[in-house]
């Protein structure tokens, strides 16, 4: 019951015929011929140039993006740390009152 059972290997239904038979051919050296150099093609897309004016907006958006971002995150952790400390506090409250319930 516990132990794993093995498949077993199917037995060909079907005769199997041999591999064919392959010959090597023979190799005669020649001069190598240099493969053809093509000119690059010309790109339709214009170059993109980076200048001082591009690189200063570049590293400008990118901090705004990082300062909204962080932003975000670190709202969303400060509502998950109030929302814990509100519902800890909820939490003595209703034990506190258990509790008094009890002894009277």
């Amino acid at each position: 019951m516990f132990r794993p059972k093995l498949p077993t290997m199917p037995q060909p239904t079907s005769t199997v015929t041999p591999p064919a038979v392959v010959e090597p051919t023979t190799i005669t050296p020649g001069t190598p011929t240099p493969p053809p150099v093509h000119a690059a093609p010309a790109s339709s897309r214009p170059v993109v140039q980076l200048t001082p004016d591009t690189a200063l907006a570049l590293v400008g958006g990118g901090t705004a993006v990082v300062l909204v971002v962080g932003a975000v995150l670190v709202s969303m952790l400060l509502a998950v740390a109030i929302t814990a400390a509100s519902m800890a506090i909820c939490a003595l409250v209703i034990r506190s009152l258990v509790n008094a319930q009890h002894r009277r």
